[in-house]
């Protein structure tokens, strides 16, 4: 950590946006040090770890029972209280599985408390409401994740052309076949989680409208329902899509949930494109479905992070049970079982110790999986350019050549102590949709029989008048 973040140097980051844990900034001045990077900065819940002064290191360092669960990797077991293990997390966890080209698991630089006191003046007023009274910068972190800015090209092409960046949040690519999924939630094969999930953000007020988005477009490896998917994800961006111009926001939002996309926000966005696509008015959008669909294709990253998912084999609600081995505690879930139910964790329960933290270690990657980001970014191939290291892409309706390159973000390390709350989402997000299905069919019932009533006798007669 040679480099250090200083007061006098805050008023050249800006607010690039925000996730749970972290604040993005991205660099806006002249350093040679710092030209096309981003920060990540912790966050503290108000009222939370830094109203008490606990240092953010000693809350990230692993746990005696993540120790053993994480024993294979000994890199991420030997970081001290004053390592980061997230870091090292992606570096030597999450790069070798979903591939070296594809991961940038960025260094540590130190940061001083009058450049996070200022860095949090500064951008406030550029935070969404809810996520101010929600947490702030944690000045007790001394601290930050310094990673190269994956919505640019770096420095090197001999004339600057413009860069045109996609943020995708894809999520789980798959239905989950597991065994051990209760009768009472089968609907889990057949709905995805992101759908029901949608039904339980919308109930509880935190979205306007259920997103047109299918992950199992995306990952279907069709290029027609790709598309499919990357227009859902236009109309209905939430947090899951975003698309930068030379590193500037065009579509979606910063740190909290996006507007839809209105007649009016598709038609600034069209005209957002013209240095970039060059076609008439109105194909240009369709044109980026595309461009986009064609290098997740080629690039072969979705199907890199289909197979880190699926290492979630069992479900969680087989993964709880392991869990609950590896704790040495009382199986709560079973408890609450008949005994002709619970029969059918046996299994699980009489499993090895080794094998249990397998199955919970593999549920935990696939959680990094269903909920990282990936960046696509592409600038305008030139002449000049026959040497670049990059992937390219011809768009054929426009006659343009495209760099472009592919990366994951937001590698998250998942804590093993949220696996209950895991559990406990699950339950919820699959009970208010079932709810929801069968509120609709009595709605539906209600509606027919109201068609088929005869009229009242003073009803026909004015029918017949008519």
């Amino acid at each position: 950590m040679a480099l250090t973040l200083k007061e006098e140097d805050a008023a050249h980051w800006v607010y690039r946006g925000e996730g749970a844990v972290n604040l993005v900034l991205a660099y806006a001045g002249s350093s040679p040090s710092f030209i096309g990077k981003v920060i990540r900065l912790r966050k503290a819940p108000k009222n939370g770890l830094e109203s008490k002064g606990v240092s953010v290191r000693n809350s990230m360092a692993l746990t005696p029972l993540e120790r053993v669960l994480w024993k294979d990797v000994d890199q991420l077991i030997s970081s001290s209280d004053k390592e980061i293990v997230g870091q090292v997390y992606v570096e030597h966890v999450m790069k070798p599985l979903l591939g070296s080209n594809y991961v940038d698991a960025g260094m540590h630089i130190l940061v001083t408390r009058e450049f996070l006191e200022l860095v949090e003046k500064n951008i406030t007023g550029q935070r969404p409401v809810w996520r101010v009274d929600a947490a702030r910068v944690d000045t007790h972190c001394d601290f930050g994740l310094l990673m190269s800015d994956h919505s640019l090209f770096a420095h090197g092409s001999p004339r600057p052309s413009p860069c045109l960046s996609v943020e995708i949040k894809p999520k789980c690519g798959f239905l989950p076949l597991s065994k051990f999924i209760s009768e009472g939630n089968a609907i889990k094969r057949r709905i995805t989680r992101f759908e029901m999930h949608q039904t339980l953000k919308f109930l509880q007020g935190e979205i306007s409208r259920l997103s047109e988005y299918n992950p199992l477009d995306l990952f279907s490896g069709s290029k027609e329902r790709i598309k499919k998917a990357i227009k859902g994800l236009l109309t209905t961006p939430q947090n899951n899509f975003r698309v930068f111009l030379n590193g500037s926001l065009i579509l979606g939002g910063l740190g909290g949930v996006a507007k839809n996309t209105d007649i009016c926000i598709a038609k600034e966005f069209e005209d957002e494109l013209k240095s970039f696509i060059q076609v008439d008015d109105v194909l240009r959008t369709e044109n980026l479905f595309t461009l986009v669909t064609e290098a997740l294709q080629k690039s072969g990253v979705l199907d890199k992070l289909l197979e880190v998912q699926k290492l979630d084999s069992i479900d969680i609600e087989g993964v709880i049970h392991a869990y609950y081995n590896i704790t040495s505690e009382q199986c709560v879930v079973c408890k609450e079982l008949s005994e002709e139910q619970a029969k059918t964790y046996a299994s699980l329960h009489s499993a090895s110790f080794d094998e249990s933290l397998r199955i919970v270690k593999d549920y935990l990657i696939a959680a990094t999986a269903k909920d990282c980001s990936l960046m696509l970014c592409f600038r305008p191939r030139n002449e000049e350019d026959s040497g670049s290291v990059y992937n390219n892409v011809y768009l054929e309706s426009t006659k343009q050549a495209f760099h472009f390159k592919v990366y994951f973000i937001d590698l998250d390390l998942k804590r093993l102590s949220k696996l209950k709350d895991y559990y406990e989402l699950d339950k919820k997000i699959v009970s208010r949709y079932r709810q929801k299905i069968k509120m609709d069919q009595a709605r539906n019932e209600g509606l027919k029989a109201c068609n088929e009533q005869p009229l009242p006798a003073t009803g026909i007669a004015v029918v017949e008048q008519l």
